[in-house]
C-alpha cells in the first residue's frame, strides 16, 4: 500500500491542490457578494417618517438644503456633492445620548480622514439656542475639523422638514408644539448620488465599526 502510494505522490498531491482551488473558486463564485441596501421612507419605522412620504418605495434621495455652519457659512447640498457623508441630529445642551454620539462621530471623522470623498453633518434640533458662536464653542471643544464635518443651525420648520422626509431618523415631539422634534441616537449613512444606505446606533461602538466598514464599502463603489 505504502509503495503505491510513493509511486503516485506527484499525482494526488496535483489532484489534491487542483481540488482545492477548484472548490475556492466555486465558494468565491456563489458566496454573494456585499451590498447595502437603498432606503425609502416605506422601509422605515413609521415613526421616523412624515406621513406624508411614508408610502414612497423607491427612488427616494435627500432633498435640498441650506443650514448655516458653525462658522457662520451656509452650507448646501452642493457642499455635499457627490460626497458620501453621515448626517444625525443633536443638540449642544444634551447630556444624555450625544455625549457618546459626538464622541464616536470624532472616531468617524479621524477614521476617514485621509478619504476627500467623505464628510459628517450634525444638525442641532434646538436652533433656538444652538447659535453660531454656540456651535463654533461645542465644534471648538470635540475637534472638530471644518473641511470635514459640519455642524448647522437654521430654521426649525425646515430642520424638521429634513429629518423626517429626507433623512427618515427622527421622532415626533409633543403633538401640541408645531415642528417639535426627539432626536434618537441614529447616525443616517448617505451615498454619492444623494441615497440612504443605512442607519446605525451612534451610542455602540460595534455599530461604528460597522459604519466605518460600508463608509469604505461605498468609496469603492
Amino acid at each position: 500500500m505504502k509503495s503505491v502510494i510513493y509511486k503516485y505522490w506527484k499525482f494526488i498531491g496535483v489532484f489534491v491542490v487542483f481540488s482545492t482551488i477548484t472548490l475556492y473558486l466555486f465558494y468565491t463564485a456563489l458566496k454573494p457578494a456585499k451590498m447595502l441596501p437603498i432606503y425609502n421612507p416605506a422601509d422605515v419605522n413609521p415613526e421616523l417618517v412624515d406621513s406624508t412620504v411614508q408610502y414612497i418605495s423607491k427612488y427616494h434621495t435627500i432633498a435640498d438644503f441650506s443650514f448655516v455652519n458653525q462658522n457662520g457659512k451656509t452650507i448646501t447640498q452642493k457642499d455635499y456633492e457627490g460626497k458620501i457623508y453621515v448626517a444625525d441630529f443633536f443638540f449642544t445642551t444634551c447630556g444624555s445620548i450625544c455625549p457618546k454620539m459626538t464622541t464616536n462621530l470624532a472616531d468617524i471623522q479621524k477614521a476617514t480622514l485621509n478619504n476627500p470623498k467623505v464628510m459628517l453633518l450634525s444638525h442641532t434640533v434646538f436652533p433656538e439656542t444652538d447659535s453660531v458662536p454656540v456651535l463654533k464653542t461645542y465644534a471648538l471643544k470635540h475637534g472638530v475639523i471644518d473641511s470635514k464635518w459640519n455642524l448647522v443651525t437654521g430654521d426649525k420648520k425646515e430642520i424638521y422638514t429634513m429629518a423626517r422626509k429626507s433623512y427618515l431618523a427622527v421622532k415626533l415631539g409633543k403633538p401640541s408644539e408645531l415642528y417639535d422634534m426627539v432626536h434618537t441616537e441614529n447616525f443616517v449613512l448617505v451615498d454619492s448620488k444623494k441615497r440612504v444606505r443605512g442607519f446605525y446606533d451612534g451610542t455602540n461602538k460595534e455599530e461604528m465599526k460597522k459604519l466605518i466598514e460600508d463608509i469604505n464599502f461605498l468609496s469603492k463603489e
